[in-house]
């Protein structure tokens, strides 16, 4: 019954604090790295109604306006995306010199690159002029030339040349170049911090504890490192918050045999354990052991990994997969998938065909999953739910986290 009426409490709380969604045109993002207005007072009071001190069997989960609401998300932009490193590719993006591509992530367009040195750099893909963007896309140039009035950049940020200001006063071409975002690497990962100052100290040997926490070692020694190239890349843009997507990652495989019914035949999911650290879960399960001449993807094991906020990395047989989920608005997000794959496999165009027509079938389905949980979030009759305690620990452990950085600092 105390469950019961807290639930009700909850739930009467959500609905007052929030207002209806619509979609027939979604608000642009507008949050910054450098100064974001005080979050509003029904976005406080979404927060709020969250309480992560509740144990996991009697909690109740976020509400609904969590899900659904455009300041909520300007919040979470700010306390959570522009703070702390953040994925946002792979080494194989970069691998030579005059590499780059670039990026957004609310209102920051960034930008990657290797200079001619070898050295990485990241910088806004803003020109300093009259703030046109710079580059677009990924590829080569040895050079950022502003494609509105010419102003060229090095691949360091040095503005090299600014055409036709000749009478220009109080100007010092020093103070014009590129504004740099801290940048590293972790494994086959780059990483990107948008709240900091920026250093020229190398951020790699700290990078690791910072982002991972005591889970590093753990995921280095199961096979997320640098030695799978990267085979290819898929997007997808799905109509549900970025949350949606990232809660279906995280139920423990609760979905698995209800939706995936290729994939659960090849996985024993009473096998399947959930392990969570400081900014990370882990999630194992061990497969099907295949026949000796049959089509094997899943190898023995699997191992998905989730780093708060956004970021999973699925290794599993030959195979690491790994999933950025990136906010559009507060009902739309884009999910990047990258695929890496073991050299000796590389070569093997049925076997890469396959897998990928595989895991393209899982993509589909949790779409369809992911869009349907959106608009039941949208409808009057859902507020809070409840989490499945044996299964959906890492759920409620992302919820937490959410909360910790979506509470300080009022």
């Amino acid at each position: 019954m105390a469950i019961a009426q807290s639930a009700a409490a909850v739930s009467s709380a959500a609905r007052a604090s929030r207002p209806r969604p619509t979609r027939a045109a979604p608000r642009r993002i507008a949050a910054s790295a450098s100064s974001v207005a005080p979050p509003e007072p029904a976005a406080r009071r979404l927060v709020a109604a969250f309480d992560p001190a509740v144990p996991l069997a009697s909690a109740v989960t976020p509400p609904s306006g969590w899900y659904t609401d455009p300041d909520f998300l300007r919040l979470e932009l700010d306390r959570v995306f522009l703070r702390g490193w953040q994925a946002v590719g792979h080494i194989w993006q970069v691998k030579n010199p005059n590499d780059y591509f670039t990026g957004r992530l609310g209102n920051v367009e960034f930008v990657i690159c290797r200079d001619a040195n070898g050295e990485l750099h990241a910088f806004h893909n803003v020109c300093r002029h009259h703030a046109s963007l710079l580059a677009c896309g990924s590829g080569q140039k040895t050079c950022f030339q502003c494609p509105y009035h010419g102003w060229t950049y090095g691949l360091d940020g040095v503005l090299l040349k600014a055409a036709q200001i000749s009478g220009i006063k109080n100007f010092n071409k020093n103070d014009f170049g590129l504004i740099p975002i801290k940048v590293a690497t972790w494994g086959p990962f780059v990483l990107a911090k948008f709240d900091s100052g920026f250093s020229q100290e190398t951020a790699d040997n700290t990078v690791g504890d910072e982002w991972l926490g005591s889970a590093s070692d753990l995921l280095s020694r199961n096979g997320i490192d640098t030695s799978l190239p990267h085979i290819c890349r898929r997007e997808y843009i799905i109509e549900c918050n970025w949350k949606v997507f990232c809660d279906n990652y995280l139920d423990g495989g609760y979905h698995v045999p209800y939706a995936h019914g290729t994939l659960a035949s090849g996985l024993q999911l009473q096998s399947y354990e959930t392990h969570t650290y400081e900014r990370v879960s882990v999630q194992r399960c061990e497969s099907v052991q295949a026949e000796q001449n049959d089509f094997d993807r899943l190898g023995t094991k699997a191992i998905y990994a989730f780093v708060y906020p956004n970021f999973m990395i699925n290794r599993y047989g030959p195979w690491m997969d790994t999933n950025l989920v990136v906010p559009l608005d507060a009902t739309r997000c884009k999910v990047i998938f990258d695929y890496f794959l073991d050299k000796s496999l590389m070569d093997d165009q049925n076997f890469i065909e396959s897998s990928l027509k595989d895991s393209e079938q899982v993509q589909m389905e949790d779409i369809a999953l992911c869009e349907g949980v959106q608009r039941g979030l949208e409808s009057p009759a859902y507020s809070v739910g409840r989490y499945a305690p044996s299964v959906e620990m890492a759920m409620h452990h992302f919820h937490c986290l959410l909360h910790a950085n979506l509470s300080g600092d009022w």
